[in-house]
């Protein structure tokens, strides 16, 4: 009989890391969320409600995200498997570069 792999910690350390850095992450964009809808007083309510909604809203997501992409590897990370691509990576970073754009704009213009 042969035994399994030993599993190596170093990857299950990173793969916290990389968890760690989601939430980071998702809770800065929460933050950010929260004092626009707080503190962002210039130009038009909605606005300042409609950004603080998707800033708030997208750093949910990331969370979220970071939660099931973090179990995910770890099962396969203990399986000895091969770890797939992410395909969170395009909308977040979407919603990174293009919420806080438009933002600006809509803020300038307002």
């Amino acid at each position: 009989m042969s035994e399994a792999p030993r599993t190596d910690y170093r990857f299950l350390l990173a793969n916290e890391r990389t968890f760690l850095a989601y939430l980071r992450t998702g809770l800065a964009l929460q933050i950010a969320g929260l004092g626009a809808l707080q503190f962002l007083t210039t130009g038009h309510a909605a606005l300042r409600i409609g950004l603080g909604l998707v800033l708030v809203l997208t750093g949910s997501a990331v969370g979220v995200a970071g939660y099931r992409r973090c179990r995910e590897n770890e099962r396969i990370i203990r399986a000895g498997e091969e770890i797939p691509p992410a395909r969170s990576l395009l909308p977040v970073t979407l919603a990174v570069v293009v919420v806080p754009a438009l933002a600006a704009v809509l803020v300038a213009l307002g």
